[in-house]
């Protein structure tokens, strides 16, 4: 076992990939090397809320950690992230468990880990909410991927009847606008050629009482004028939030991707007012027709819950129309399944699992149907790759080597490079869409690589 080694394991969310990646660059620059689970001295579980089962996840981790390490006391465990503010201090029941941080402890943590590994009697928690952004410490820089997630907020003052994120993961707090822009300036010096904003809820950037007087729509417009920016890509955006001046920006904004995740949860009147939501179909159905005829080709996808507490067949069938109508080209789809202290929980109608798994089949049958169809209509047409690694997929040609990347909609798509380009991580190619699968494209070569 090395002394100072790290091992990371994130659950969850593209902002719980964020974080993890964040800490691992601080504790990098600290001095630690990230190492095999077995050989680390410090070790992270980085947790989330959201999905089904999320405390049974957490246990069975660190049952895999103590069986790893063979239980050695000297490990340093730490659970950060949103099961972490959930459950707080009854986490140090856990063999090996000192740190216990949540989402806005996670700032602390470099300190708190170093401090412990001084400390070995001592355990910490970091649970409270702080009263605005903390800026985090810098981490240890270095080539970025082809793709750099920059963290514009925390937290969501939605608090929607399922939804556990604003107990786990605080108030909404925008950060800082000079900050979110220094460090996508940070992340294109280091390489990166697209930049994702992250939020719970993006395009609220702003509005609460630590905005500094940018709209989201502003901060857009001057990341989009950033040197070396080829795309800007944001998510999640709430429905009830996205004005006029966030959908004209698909059509004003050449570096802004013409893709969208915009969440529907429901496509039932009464489901969606039962959830929470603060809009009806009719106004999904309004923006989404905004938001083609601002850029027709946008490609939208939506998050979905099947079987809420009181959901009847016809409103199942109404969210099955509402998804056919918009034509969404991907969707992540969950049975409903009770947070504690969320206002759902305390529902007493709820669906039987059955009947939840029934639906849920159907609309997924649906979303295959929908999303072949888009990728079908795909093929024949050419588009730009940002490559970001090699493929698995035979290159199909004798002299080529199968990349992967993505295009400006979000595809995954394939493409076959000659061995004699060398690393093509992070270039942009053109490409010929040749062939659609059932969850990515295949394309050739049809122009230099830039």
């Amino acid at each position: 076992m090395r002394e100072r080694s790290y091992h990371i394991i994130t659950f969850g969310c593209q902002m719980n990939v964020h974080d993890s990646r964040w800490l691992g660059s601080v504790l990098q620059r600290r001095g630690f090397a990230e190492s095999p689970l077995e050989d680390a001295r410090v070790v992270v579980v980085n947790t989330c809320s959201v999905r089904e089962k999320p405390e049974q996840k957490v246990m069975s981790a660190l049952g895999r950690i103590r069986q790893a390490t063979g239980g050695n006391p000297d490990v340093l465990v730490a659970v950060t992230g949103c099961v972490a503010q959930q459950l707080g201090e009854e986490l140090f029941r856990q063999p090996q468990v000192r740190l216990v941080a949540g989402s806005d402890g996670m700032a602390s943590a470099p300190q708190a880990i170093e401090r412990l590994l001084e400390e070995p009697d001592l355990k910490l928690s970091l649970l409270d909410f702080t009263s605005r952004y903390e800026e985090r410490e810098e981490g240890a820089r270095g080539p970025s991927g082809p793709v750099a997630y920059v963290n514009i907020m925390q937290g969501c003052d939605n608090f929607c009847a399922y939804c556990i994120v604003p107990y786990t993961r605080g108030r909404q707090k925008s950060r800082r606008t000079a900050a979110v822009l220094e460090d996508c300036r940070r992340a294109l010096e280091d390489g990166a050629r697209e930049i994702c904003l992250l939020g719970q809820n993006v395009n609220a950037f702003g509005r609460d009482k630590y905005g500094d007087g940018v709209s989201f729509a502003d901060l857009l417009r001057q990341a989009a004028a950033l040197p070396g920016l080829l795309r800007l890509r944001y998510v999640t955006p709430h429905p009830k939030d996205m004005g006029p001046e966030d959908v004209a920006l698909f059509g004003e904004l050449p570096a802004l991707c013409p893709r969208l995740h915009l969440p529907l949860q429901a496509g039932s009147d009464a489901v969606l007012a039962r959830m929470g939501r603060k809009y009806d179909a009719a106004r999904f159905v309004e923006l989404t027709d905004a938001l083609r005829a601002a850029r027709p080709d946008i490609a939208l996808s939506t998050d979905l819950i099947v079987g809420f507490p009181g959901e009847t067949e016809e409103d199942f069938q109404q969210t099955l129309a509402l998804v056919r109508r918009c034509g969404f080209m991907s969707s992540f789809s969950f049975c409903y399944s009770d947070r504690p202290g969320t206002r759902a929980s305390r529902f007493l109608d709820k669906i039987a699992p059955d009947v939840q798994q029934d639906r849920l089949l159907r609309l997924q049958a649906l979303q295959e149907e929908l999303g072949q169809d888009w990728l079908d209509a795909r093929v024949g047409g050419e588009t730009d790759v940002l490559i970001e690694g090699e493929s698995r997929r035979d290159a199909g040609a004798d002299g080529l080597k199968s990349w992967q990347g993505r295009d400006p909609y979000g595809a995954l798509v394939h493409v076959g490079l000659p061995h004699a380009a060398g690393d093509m991580t992070g270039r942009m190619v053109r490409t010929r869409l040749v062939e659609a699968k059932k969850h990515s494209l295949l394309g050739q070569q049809a122009g230099e690589p830039w």
